[in-house]
This record gives structure tokens, sequence and C-alpha cells, in this order.
């Protein structure tokens, strides 16, 4: 049987599309050409982080001794605006070519049946319309600008007195950085919940699922893939919270010991918010492990009745020799599907996807325990975890 073939799964895209990448298409900044991209980020850090770093200077509070946090000693906004945003808009185009990919594998798999693909085609469809629908993008903005009505102070000590935050370079962060930024943050959320609804009205396809499969995820393994791409996104988070911690460690007081709750639950939420998504196919899964088991389990039996018969029963033959006999070797075959089967889970995630999830929340905080850590320290802990 060849390869099913679908224009429209070929241009399947959740990043190209919406009201706000029509209007970086008025402007020419929607190509997924590198320079294109590098652009892309650079005009985002131009717009959130330089004003900042002019108006500060400007009102001379970008450096001085009388500033509890002078403008270039702010962790926090160095590391949202210089290291986060970019990644935000960087990673646009690598994960939107593993999405789909993902989508494509679904046909060269053969998952989707050939009856099925102009329903599956229909499912690309109807999400491409909710991406670009204006409604979605809409909401964020208002919700970009009021977050810290609901979520408090968002910045570690933005309120105080001596902070640069006061005057123009205030205004600008509360009004143009910050909401960007949080746009951005926001889009991607949307982004995975329209890959969560591509996948679950996928999964309710009559597919091609086999639980002998050896992912031990009846051929829907690959779709692991879809949140491991999401580790840029992952570590850009990481970044915020490292500034944050570091921050507060800097100038409120605070401990890495009393702030490492934090540093964990980011890492844990993080993995948990990208693993949740792939529940959707949980029941499909459970379907299919169950019927198999019955399956499976009645066919494992009536093979080893028979072996049974043939070569352990009083019964058996005398002249038959086993000694190269494919029953054997169909007798473990079998048990080893069965084995396949009972090992399958009911959610499509691997272990090295939740390391490289974990590893990427984790790694931006590295650099905030080697500069709180005095040096004897961490050479003791070292020679401690050698000795």
């Amino acid at each position: 049987m060849s390869d099913l073939h679908s224009a429209t799964t070929r241009n399947f895209s959740l990043i190209r599309g919406g009201p706000f990448h029509r209007l970086l298409r008025s402007l020419g900044q929607t190509s997924d050409e590198r320079h294109k991209v590098i652009t892309r980020a650079v005009g985002a850090v131009l717009l959130c982080w330089l004003p900042l770093l002019l108006l500060t200077f400007a009102h001379g509070v970008a450096l001085g001794a009388r500033m509890q946090i002078p403008f270039l000693f702010d962790y926090a906004v160095h590391l949202r605006f210089l290291v986060a945003l970019p990644i935000l808009i960087l990673a646009e185009s690598s994960i939107d070519r593993r999405w789909r990919g993902l989508a494509a594998e679904f046909l060269r798999t053969k998952l989707v049946r050939q009856q099925d693909l102009p329903h599956f085609e229909s499912i690309i469809l109807r999400v491409t319309r909710l991406r670009d629908s204006f409604l979605p993008e809409i909401f964020m903005i208002p919700i970009a600008f009021a977050a810290p009505l609901f979520l408090g102070r968002t910045e570690v000590l933005m309120e105080a007195a001596t902070n640069w935050h006061l005057g123009l370079a205030g205004m600008w962060f509360r009004l143009i950085s910050a909401p960007m930024f949080r746009f951005l943050l926001l889009r991607w959320i949307w982004r995975m919940c329209l890959w969560t609804l591509f996948v679950f009205r996928v999964s309710r396809l009559r597919l091609h699922l086999v639980a002998t499969h050896t992912d031990l995820a009846a051929g829907l393994g690959f779709l692991s893939g879809g949140q491991k791409a999401y580790s840029p996104i992952v570590f850009a988070g990481g970044a915020v919270i490292a500034g944050s911690v570091l921050n507060a460690i800097r100038y409120e007081g605070q401990t890495l010991s009393s702030l490492k709750f934090t540093m964990i639950s980011y890492g844990v939420m993080a993995v948990l918010i990208l693993v949740v998504p792939l529940l959707v196919v949980t029941p499909v899964l459970v379907q299919v492990k169950r019927r198999a088991l019955l399956e499976y389990g009645a066919l494992v039996t009536e093979h080893n009745q028979l072996f049974d018969t043939k070569w352990v029963g009083e019964h058996r033959s005398r002249e038959d020799v086993i000694l190269g006999s494919p029953d054997a070797s169909s007798l473990v075959d079998l048990g080893g599907s069965f084995a396949v089967i009972r090992q399958m889970g009911i959610v499509p995630i691997d272990k090295q996807t939740l390391v490289t999830l974990l590893l990427a929340a984790a790694l931006p905080m590295i650099p905030v325990v080697l500069i709180v850590t005095p040096a004897y320290e961490l050479v003791h802990a070292i020679l401690k975890m050698l000795g």
C-alpha cells in the first residue's frame, strides 16, 4: 500500500495564522527564513528592552547607589526581555515544523485509513479556522494588560520607592514591554490548546492502532515529540523564574533554600501542563489495551494449550523433535506480544521527553545556584558527593 498524500497536511500550521500574524505579514515579517526570524526577535527586543535602557539612563536610574535596583542590575527584566522574549519568537519555526511532521506521521504510518483521509483533512481545516479567528487573540490583549490585577505584583520590588520602575521607564514597562511578553506567552498557550484539540479529534477517527506496537502506545508514541518540541518555551519560562529568584535573593534577602520550592514547582508544573494535553487520547488507548488483553489473552491460551498437548502432555508424539521446531519460537513470540500489551501505557509520553522538559526547566536555574552559592560550599558539596 502506498503512502497517503495530502496537500492539506503538508500545509498544516498552527503558527502561520491569526490577526497578529496577518499584521506581521503586512509588514513582510512572516517568513520562516532564518534572517527574517532573527529580525523579528531583534525587533521585539528593540521594542521591549531598548527603550527601558534609554529611559532609565535619561532619568539617572540605570546605575547609581541611590537605587536599590538600578535597571542594569535588574536580573529579572534582562532575562525576560533578552533571553525569554527572543526564544518565544525564535522557537516558532522549529515547533511549527515539528507539529507539521507529526500530523503527517498519521498518514505515513497509515494510522489514518484511506477512507478516513477526508475526515482527517476536515479536522485540519477546522483547527486552522480556529487558528485564524480574531476572538482568541483579541481576548489575549486585555488579559496581557490586566494580568497584574489578578496575579498581584509580577516583578520583584516593583512597587518599591527605590526601584527603576518609576517614571517613564516604568510606564513603558507596564504599557508596552510586559504586555507584549505576556501576549506572546498567551499565544503559545493558545497554540498548545489548538494542538490538543487536533490530537483529540484525530484520536476519535477509526485509527489503525496496534496494541503490540513496541512504542507501548499502540503506535501513538510519536505524539510525545509534540510535547518535547515545547522545551524552548519551557526554558524561556525557566529563565523568567530564574531572574525573579535572583532578584529576590539579591534585593529581598531571601535565600536559595527558601526559594527552592518555587524553582522545583516550576519544573513540575511545566511538565504536568505539557503531559495533560496527551490525556485526550487516554480513553482510546484504554479501549485498545482492554480489547487486546482479551483477544491476545484468548489467543495465547489457545496456543499454549495446543503447545502443551503436542509437546508436554501425555498424548504428545514421541516421534516429533522439538529442537528446530517453529512451535517453541511461536510460543515465545506470542508471549512477548502479550507482555508488550500488558506494558502498554495509556498516555503516549516517554521518559526521554520527560527528562528533556525537566532539563529545559532546570537549566536556567543552574547559573542562579552558581551565582548565589559561595565557591567553598560548591567545592565542599562536590567533594562530599565524590567521597
